[in-house]
């Protein structure tokens, strides 16, 4: 029986899923606000900045994309292993 030494992601993946949620909540973040305490009032310069509309969703595919990444990154160790078959005890 084959002996399972690692299970799940490496500390560098924890680090790259960390950063990318990072990123992720930076660009929710950016994104919220915008309304007018009246509504009467429409003020179309606060709620279409350009931060609003250009780097929040910038920040939230980044974010996505580090996630993405860190999910796919192999472990440098699990290619030693690759192509063999097990030993039969």
């Amino acid at each position: 029986m084959r002996k399972i030494e690692h299970f799940g992601f490496d500390p560098k993946n924890y680090k790259f899923l960390i950063i990318g949620l990072i990123i992720n909540v930076l660009g929710f973040v950016l994104m919220i606000g915008g309304g007018s305490e009246d509504p009467n009032t429409f003020n179309a310069e606060e709620l279409f900045s350009p931060i609003r509309i250009t780097l929040s969703p910038f920040l939230i595919l980044l974010g996505y994309g580090v996630i993405f990444y860190s999910i796919m990154k192999k472990n440098p160790n699990e290619n030693k292993n690759q192509g063999e078959t097990p030993k039969p005890n």
